[in-house]
């Protein structure tokens, strides 16, 4: 789901840039208001990392693939945390293994960041009926993940149908543009169930790692 560079023309890339700036600005924010963001470097560090690595865990889904994303998993578990954590993720992929792009970086970081931090409240909607609930926090944990991957597609797919271009044939590029997001429904599911797992899990033998209310 990676855009890479020269696809998209400068004035998208600088309209990625700028809402990217108050996103950030807005997540450290509110991480500064939460208390000593200092505990949750370690954290937040680890994720990033897995954030990292997932892009090269590749799922086949004929007669494409998919690789991993897991930013509802961050969202779900580093709160606002999560956009900077994704921002830094992509930077380093860019420059280390060219996924993605440095002009691309911002609108790489709408696509997947931007839904991260949905994800954060989606979990954090479902703490206000019971906090220590393991049904709730699966539930809410799936949803996290199933949508935060369905917006990210959803964005993916607004910007490259947009911005086809020029030269291109039109029409098969938009074939190929919905046969990969449709090719990510599955992992809509499959990261849904991990991320319920996973919440499930940590709420029952450390619910401090997960976002509060």
């Amino acid at each position: 789901m990676h855009i890479p560079d020269g696809i998209l023309p400068a004035s998208v890339c600088a309209a990625g840039y700028a809402a990217t700036v108050p996103i950030a600005w807005y997540s450290i924010h509110k991480i500064r208001k939460g208390g000593d963001p200092r505990e949750n470097i370690p954290k937040a560090s680890l994720l990033t990392a897995a954030f990292f690595v997932a892009s090269w865990i590749h799922i086949p889904v004929p007669p494409t693939s998919v690789h991993l994303v897991l930013n509802g998993l961050l969202g779900v578990v580093l709160g606002h945390f999560a956009f900077p954590a994704i921002l830094i993720g992509l930077f380093f992929q860019a420059v280390m293994f060219q996924h993605g792009g440095l002009t691309t970086l911002g609108v790489n970081a709408i696509v997947m960041g931007f839904p991260a931090l949905l994800s954060y409240y989606i979990f954090r909607f479902g703490n206000i009926f019971r906090k220590d609930s393991n049904i709730i926090a699966g539930v809410f944990g799936f949803l996290a993940a199933f949508c935060a991957i369905g917006l990210s597609v959803s964005i993916f797919v607004v910007v490259l149908i947009t911005n086809i271009p020029g030269g291109f044939d039109v029409s098969t590029e938009r074939a190929a543009i919905y046969t990969l997001a449709l090719a990510h429904v599955p992992l809509m599911f499959i990261e849904g169930a991990f991320t319920a797992f996973v919440a499930v899990f940590l709420r029952r033998v450390q619910p401090k790692l997960l976002v509060r209310a």
